[in-house]
């Protein structure tokens, strides 16, 4: 809390100088409930937000500086990456609100201030966006070379005692970074703030309605009893990545996460900050809590989850009103705690896979996205686009489902962090041995089911969403190079791939790629889970070629692993797994089953049909018409406003959907690549958190932009596209043009919205 008015302060400071006068007027450190409960003041926030957050808001953010709170920027910045693909050891944690309370422990952990500490002008931020005013950028064109957009750039990240060699040696590099600086109006408010020592606002309490559910909520989740605890556990080891919030309140209630407190409900949280939700809490009793975090709204790692009466009602149908026991409580040591079939075998696997399935669309984004932000090793084990589906719940007898994944919990691992410096061969042969054995024991399983219970391979084994219609039965995954995006619906054109998972796959990948993966790891953890998803993907993809006659298997197989290794493409179709010595039940009327299976998910599924995403004009329709060459030239994601005559524009996303001859290298993708093979994918509406370019087009023109695009053969025409339809970052209505896309996006999906990044925006 300053103590004195900030034009009295900055007085006494100057004739203190750096001197014993200015510290006494400095601020004493902040303790960590102060950094939670402030914000920026209203007249700030959607400067900050729509200026600043949008390139200053994750993991990712320069110099880890990050400004989506008010803590984040008092916190100031770091010189350490957090994504450093030598690292050879884990690093230390350094995550907002978690891994430090107050200023001086963030202080000790290397991060330096940004602001203003001895008088207007002194601090990074400010000196920032005077540079910027001083060198603006042009105001048309591509920026020159010295301007470096790739994500692993090198990063400057200067001291207060270094801003002056900044200034000689980047003039034209002021804040914000690469893009057109604040109007008058905007930057006289912004530094205005900042020479008044930038300060926070106390949060007001939330609305008695919200903070009663709060409390109904922690009660629900502190149950006394073991299988309320295991049930507890559960939950928070697959939500604690969500963004929670009550949908059935009259007000829109804040953002939630669930945490783990020393403190009961009804006292301020003592966090328990982890490396991993299954990680040791490191004390006997701890309680489950709902903090609200004061964040802004982004769109790379927002996953809204929402509370309400019908959701306990749910879980407690689920969880606490079937007959079975919980005879003990698993701890947190060893190796077991990191398996969830070993973890919560006592739990029924129906009521497992039911909650996950009852909002799928947030339990793959959690993958997708992940509690990382940007997930290159991660994320080139998938295709570009490819389509979801779940097997039927039940399809099973849940208790001979329990037997089975309790024999093979153990060939179920995962891998185990051990800040190991490498990945080995022995490794890597040992999960695929395990995961060999785990899919031949499968394989007799589900033939013994298919057997007794005289089931058939067709569409009635999918999960269509069961009598409620539930939307989240069918879902579409579009990869963005280093990220990702999922969205409810079979959406674009037919895919390459598609996956079919049942509860095991679901869950291993959820441990792998969520609860159990460390982008502070080394990166020995990241490509050893990298390399581990390489058979989940496999065993999906096989899910999906369990339905085609029995001859285009091996062809669909051989098709999407060209040029892969025969032990590779043996884990796909091993001529040892019995599962696929049935025929399929389904009667194929075409030369082209693969299109007709695929059709037939979209027939099966209601949901698989969303109408969110449908594309009004023929234009952009026919560019999904085949594979084309000329798509090679686009970036990954793109978005489209549409100018009409009348009325609102309307806006679209071009997703651009890159062809590998297969995904089982984590390097060298390029030599992989097929270009005649790329497709775009158009959808309505807003697709993608890194939109790579901004395109605007009058509607009239529609038709000469798709042809343009079917016409590009290289960098000079990609260039015309760019100079006739393109919004550049040199653009003077560039600022504008952003908060006019972010704004649309929040009127269309109001509870999913959240601000666009443009670290990966381009500049050609």
């Amino acid at each position: 809390m300053r103590l004195i008015p900030g034009p009295l302060r900055r007085a006494f400071t100057k004739l203190a100088g750096f001197g014993l006068m200015g510290m006494l007027f400095w601020p004493a450190p902040l303790l960590a409930s102060e950094l939670l409960e402030r914000d920026y003041p209203p007249a700030i926030k959607p400067v900050i937000e729509q200026r600043c957050v949008v390139c200053h808001g994750c993991y990712d953010a320069p110099c880890q500086l990050k400004m989506d709170a008010w803590a984040g920027i008092a916190r100031g910045a770091s010189k350490k990456k957090v994504y450093d693909g030598a690292r050879l050891l884990s690093a230390n944690l350094t995550r907002l609100y978690e891994d430090a309370g107050s200023l001086k422990e963030w202080r000790d952990q290397g991060f330096y201030p940004v602001l203003d500490e001895r008088e207007p002008g002194f601090g990074q931020l400010h000196r920032m966006l005077v540079l910027k005013e001083a060198y603006p950028l042009p105001t048309s064109g591509v920026l020159p070379d010295s301007f470096d957009f790739s994500l692993d750039r090198d990063q400057s990240c200067p001291r207060t005692n270094e801003m002056d060699r900044y200034r000689r040696e980047r003039q034209a590099q002021g804040m914000p970074y690469g893009f057109p600086g604040l109007d008058p109006e905007r930057s006289a408010l912004l530094k205005a703030w900042i020479e008044d020592g930038a300060p926070g606002v106390e949060v007001a309490p939330r609305p008695d309605s919200e903070q009663d559910a709060v409390a109904a909520w922690e009660q629900f989740l502190n149950g006394s009893s073991k299988r309320e605890q295991l049930m507890s556990r559960y939950i928070f080891e697959h939500l604690f990545i969500g963004s929670l919030y009550f949908d059935d309140l009259p007000d829109r209630s804040g953002w939630y996460t669930l945490v783990r407190s020393r403190t009961p409900p009804g006292k301020p949280i003592d966090l328990i900050a982890t490396r991993r939700p299954y990680s040791d809490p490191g004390v006997e009793r701890f309680y489950y809590r709902l903090q609200l975090r004061h964040l802004t709204v982004l769109a790379k790692r927002h996953m809204p989850y929402a509370l309400n009466a019908q959701r306990m009602e749910r879980w407690t149908a689920l969880f606490l009103e079937p007959d079975y026991r919980v005879n003990t409580l698993p701890g947190y040591q060893g190796v077991d705690a990191a398996n969830p079939f070993i973890t919560f075998e006592q739990l029924p696997v129906n009521a497992r896979y039911r909650f996950m399935l009852d909002e799928a669309h947030f339990t793959i984004m959690a993958y997708i996205k992940g509690p990382v932000c940007r997930g290159q090793v991660a994320l080139n084990v998938i295709d570009d686009h490819f389509w979801v589906a779940f097997v039927r719940p039940n399809t099973v007898d849940p208790e001979q489902q329990e037997r089975f994944l309790a024999a093979e919990a153990r060939e179920m691992r995962l891998p185990q962090p051990k800040g190991s410096l490498v990945v080995t061969l022995l490794q890597w042969s040992g999960y695929a041995k395990s995961q060999q054995r785990f899919l031949k024991a499968q394989a007799r399983a589900t033939a013994a089911v298919l057997e007794q219970d005289q089931l058939n391979l067709d569409m009635s084994l999918i999960w269509d969403g069961g009598p409620e219609r539930n939307n989240n039965a069918a879902l579409t995954v579009f990869r963005h190079m280093d990220s990702a995006s999922v969205v409810k619906g079979h959406v674009g054109q037919h895919p390459k791939t598609m996956w079919v998972i049942d509860y095991s796959l679901l869950e291993r990948i959820h441990y792998l790629l969520v609860a159990g993966f460390d982008v502070y790891g080394a990166v020995g953890h990241q490509l050893e889970s990298r390399l581990y998803m390489d058979f989940l993907r496999m065993e999906g993809e096989q899910g999906f070629l369990l339905f085609l006659p029995e001859q285009e298997r091996l062809a669909q197989r051989n098709l999407w692993y060209r040029d892969a290794k025969d032990h590779v493409r043996d884990y796909v179709l091993s001529p040892e797994n019995a599962r696929y010595e049935r025929p399929t039940a389904i009667t194929y009327q075409t030369d082209d089953p693969r299109a007709e299976l695929l059709d037939l998910f979209r027939q099966r599924i209601p949901a698989a049909t969303n109408e969110r995403y449908a594309v009004e004009h023929e234009a952009l329709r026919s560019l999904m018409d085949a594979a084309d060459a000329s798509f090679a030239h686009l970036p990954e994601a793109a978005l489209l406003q549409v100018l009409r005559p009348r009325g609102e524009p309307a806006y679209y996303s071009l997703l651009h959907n890159r062809a590998f001859s297969n995904n089982t290298q984590l390097f060298f993708e390029e030599d992989r690549r097929l270009p005649d093979e790329d497709t775009l994918t158009v959808v309505g509406g807003f697709v993608g958190a890194y939109p790579n370019m901004f395109f605007q087009v009058v509607e009239a023109e529609l038709p000469a932009f798709a042809k343009a695009i079917l016409n590009l053969r290289n960098k000079a025409d990609y260039t015309k596209l760019v100079e006739r339809y393109g919004v550049r970052r040199t653009a003077p209505w560039f600022w504008k043009f952003s908060d006019e896309l972010n704004a649309a996006y929040r009127r269309a999906a109001p509870i999913e919205a959240g601000l666009f990044d443009l670290n990966r925006y381009e500049n050609r």
